[in-house]
């Protein structure tokens, strides 16, 4: 059984000469070192979904993964994430899934069946855990699992491996991270049992490692088994390293082929896979454990280009990289390094907006900067019986996705834009601290203008003559938003400031600011002002801010009361809405923008009425109070009115047009929503 490489002689035959290498698993051979990380897509429990989850992961095996790993599929019914959620429990199930395994193996792909027990996190009443313990996150209380009920769940993770394996995987994936059923035993937090299966590591960790046990015993030596181990789990009565280890070689000892790392519990608040959270930010925890077990060893989270993944692998921090979402974001990730075209690859930004936000709302997943994600059956981009010569104006996100699938399919487009650079909004968000990875989506549409021959036209103002006399087929107008001015008195003050003057302009912000709005745009420009050098890059500095200690001194691996880096700006953020400041960001990623700000010491202010705007002062009126702010800047974040009046001229002028983007919605700027606009456009135009 092979271990890294560490091959360091890269070249353009090969490279990334350690992520492409094989890697050797005594009964089979892995064709690379990339593992498409588990990720439920909404799919699992759709009618007809199978079909659709099948061609979802075909394109990925397609694109040159070595092995996937599925979404999470209950081994039994109280197991279930929701009550209609996924379940391989009956010899009736396995049918839909040979789909699955059949559409993978068209290619040199393994993939693996993850199951997942949720335990107390089961968004239903028939959930179950160690002990009667409520998860924060979740409304309904479970029920303390007997040992009888214990016995059987294990014949349950057994039983649905053997039908995973009746069903053409090649392996399972055993969930035991995250803070699941298996990671609910093995953590004081939540077992506080005084049996067998409670108190000392060795038996809290029982129910993961007599999973296993009974699963090799099950599937035969020729079978994949991966074990997701937790080994951070970033709450307080988490394990400690110790017991990390120990458990570690107890799952290996039962018979497991692959231990793959697990980072925090869906409760801890320490961010893990959000944009803000450095690339790699983890590996350190998983090169920490290399040595102490036999079998390969999978790093994991924020890894998202093949440079970052070939440096893991060279360096010797784990045998295998994980990688999910940029599996979403494109599914030739592979194929793409192999031939030396990194720079065509279509990064993911770890925005969750499309993917983890859909799924917590129970929604099928997606991805921003690529719509046809878990959409293959859907969103396609056949070559187009008629030619035709389109104008595009506006190189925001809308206009930039619509270019270039139009082009794809054989349409002649010209991208128009008054700007000297293409992105539009992208351009402001790429400077607000923790979002310095779309400046990796305008690189990738930077490159497929060229590679597609798009014919771009910036500094460039269209007028609808202008278009009309070029004679263009079709115009589609994506010429985004205007900030909005609210109606307050004194709006027109020399120290009130819009969000462009501030992001685009750069004017100079004083020390004492207002921030009037608190939506996305609200949040950023306090981002912005707050946190004057970005942590992103600095993964040290990152983990020391959040409280996460690499010496791993106690359980959980968190620190206890440490400072936070406070802003040198007094910065108030101010709404009109009554509700929590904040309440309608992202919902897996908005209490991460929220804390952020709190511990930066900005003062969030909801259910303001604006009153009166005068020289370095703000009068406004909560809770039927009077209060007065003196200021140096206000930054008006208030919304934005879409851009429509070229669009309304072209209509006037009998010229076929279409409307997307900011132009068509302002609301809140809403890119994900853009980029599917404009790729749907395409797709029928």
């Amino acid at each position: 059984m092979t271990t890294t490489t560490k091959n360091s002689t890269k070249s353009a035959k090969n490279p990334y000469p350690n992520l492409l290498s094989p890697l050797d698993l005594g009964f089979t051979q892995l064709s690379n070192r990339v593992l498409m990380g588990s990720m439920h897509t909404g799919l699992e429990e759709e009618k007809n979904g199978f079909a659709k989850l099948a061609a979802f992961y075909e394109a990925r095996a397609k694109g040159g993964v070595g092995l996937i790993v599925t979404g999470g599929i209950s081994p039994n019914f109280r197991g279930r994430v929701s009550p209609f959620g996924g379940e391989l429990s009956k010899w009736w199930h396995v049918k839909k899934h040979k789909a699955v395994t059949a559409a993978v193996h068209k290619y040199p792909t393994k993939i693996c069946l993850q199951l997942l027990h949720t335990g107390r996190y089961g968004f239903h009443p028939f959930s179950v855990s160690a002990s009667k313990i409520q998860a924060p996150i979740n409304p309904f209380k479970p029920k303390a699992l007997s040992e009888r009920q214990i016995w059987k769940t294990i014949n349950d993770f057994a039983k649905s491996s053997k039908l995973a394996q009746d069903a053409g995987y090649d392996g399972v994936e055993i969930m035991g991270s995250e803070g699941y059923l298996i990671n609910q035993f093995s953590c004081k937090r939540t077992n506080h049992r005084t049996d067998a299966w409670g108190g000392s590591i060795e038996n809290r960790m029982r129910l993961g490692v007599e999973a296993v046990k009974a699963t090799r015993e099950r599937v035969g030596e020729k079978f994949i088994i991966i074990f997701r181990l937790s080994m951070l789990d970033l709450v307080e009565g988490g394990n400690t390293w110790e017991e990390v280890i120990t458990m570690a070689k107890a799952i290996e000892a039962a018979g497991a082929t692959i231990i793959n790392t697990g980072i925090g519990w869906h409760e801890a608040r320490v961010p893990t896979i959000a944009t803000s959270v450095p690339r790699g930010a983890f590996t350190w925890v998983t090169e920490r454990l290399m040595g102490e077990v036999n079998i390969p060893l999978v790093s994991t989270n924020r890894i998202n280009t093949p440079d970052v993944a070939e440096e893991i692998l060279a360096s010797g921090q784990s045998d295998m990289v994980s990688m999910a979402r940029p599996f979403l974001a494109d599914a030739d990730f592979v194929n793409k390094a192999a031939k030396n075209k990194a720079d065509e690859i279509n990064t993911c930004i770890g925005c969750n907006q499309a993917c983890l936000d859909h799924v917590f709302k129970q929604q099928r997943a997606s991805c921003l900067v690529n719509p046809q994600a878990c959409y293959e059956t859907e969103l396609t981009f056949d070559k187009t019986k008629q030619s035709k010569s389109i104008a595009v104006i506006g190189a925001g996100p809308a206009g930039l996705a619509f270019s270039c699938y139009a082009a794809e399919r054989g349409h002649k487009v010209e991208l128009f834009d008054a700007a000297s650079e293409i992105g539009g909004q992208f351009n402001f968000a790429k400077q607000i601290p923790g979002k310095e990875e779309f400046y990796e989506t305008l690189r990738y549409f930077t490159k497929q203008l060229e590679l597609l021959k798009v014919k771009v036209t910036l500094n460039s103002h269209q007028t609808a003559e202008t278009l009309v006399e070029k004679g263009f087929d079709d115009v589609v107008v994506a010429t985004g938003i205007s900030p909005r001015t609210p109606p307050i008195e004194g709006i027109d003050n020399p120290m009130v400031l819009s969000y462009l003057d501030v992001l685009r302009d750069r004017k100079p912000v004083g020390k004492r600011v207002a921030i009037i709005g608190a939506g996305g745009i609200g949040f950023d420009v306090a981002e912005f002002l707050a946190e004057e050098d970005s942590l992103t890059n600095k993964p040290e500095e990152w983990l020391k801010e959040w409280g996460i200690d690499k010496s791993y001194q106690q359980g959980g691996a968190l620190v206890t009361n440490h400072a936070h880096t406070k802003t040198e700006r007094e910065i108030h953020l101010m709404q009109r809405k009554t509700t929590k400041v904040g309440a309608g960001l992202g919902k897996t990623t908005g209490w991460i923008h929220r804390s952020t700000l709190k511990n930066q010491g900005v003062n969030m202010i909801p259910g303001v009425e604006y009153s009166k705007i005068e020289d370095n002062n703000l009068l406004f009126i909560v809770n039927g109070k009077e209060q007065k702010l003196e200021l140096d800047n206000i930054i008006v974040c208030a919304g934005q009115t879409p851009n429509r009046t070229l669009y309304q001229q072209l209509i006037d002028q009998n010229q076929n047009a279409h409307l997307i983007g900011g132009a068509d919605v302002a609301a809140e700027l809403d890119a994900k929503r853009a980029i599917r606009q404009g790729a749907e456009l395409a797709a029928r135009i």
